[in-house]
């Protein structure tokens, strides 16, 4: 086998080993924030914190999001820097810029290999009947479709993206 190949075939592994890494880390938040019962009032009250420190620190936030390929949902992983939220007749929308750092298709990025794509979320609570009537917070892309169950990591955070947000 050559070695291109060889070097090749062991890059894909890692991607995939990327992907079954993020998949599990997403399902794990999900249910964290099922667990916690988290409503979409708190969660609108995070986002509303992301955007006061997205305006005056520039900070950005790790997001973990799944993407629907034909049957299938795969997460992907990027910064999500919060730009607004509007809350308007009985729903919330966050108003956001994403910069991809992952998703099977391309692998792993780097900020900066993808334009920062302008992006709107909304926030809401979803009844799960199959878990006894409990409800779960849900945030998903509105502007286009196959992007859901957004999940932001107030905790990581990085500000030295701005130069990206153009």
């Amino acid at each position: 086998m050559a070695t291109s190949s060889l070097i090749a075939d062991y890059r894909r592994w890692l991607t995939f080993q990327r992907q079954a890494h993020l998949d599990g880390e997403h399902q794990g938040a999900l249910d964290k924030t099922l667990q916690a019962r988290v409503t979409s009032t708190r969660m609108t009250e995070a986002y509303r914190s992301m955007a006061d420190k997205g305006a005056k620190e520039g900070a950005c936030y790790r997001t973990l999001f799944l993407r629907r390929h034909d049957s299938e949902s795969l997460a992907c992983e990027g910064w999500l820097f919060v730009r607004r939220v509007l809350a308007e007749g009985g729903m919330t929308r966050v108003r956001a810029s994403l910069l991809e750092t992952f998703n099977l298709e391309d692998g792993s990025l780097t900020p900066g290999d993808k334009p920062m794509e302008k992006i709107t979320l909304e926030i809401f609570d979803e009844l799960l009947i199959e878990k006894s009537m409990a409800t779960q917070c849900r945030v998903d892309r509105i502007d286009t479709q196959g992007d859901t169950y957004f999940i932001t990591l107030m905790d990581v955070v990085r500000g030295d993206l701005r130069r990206h947000l153009k």
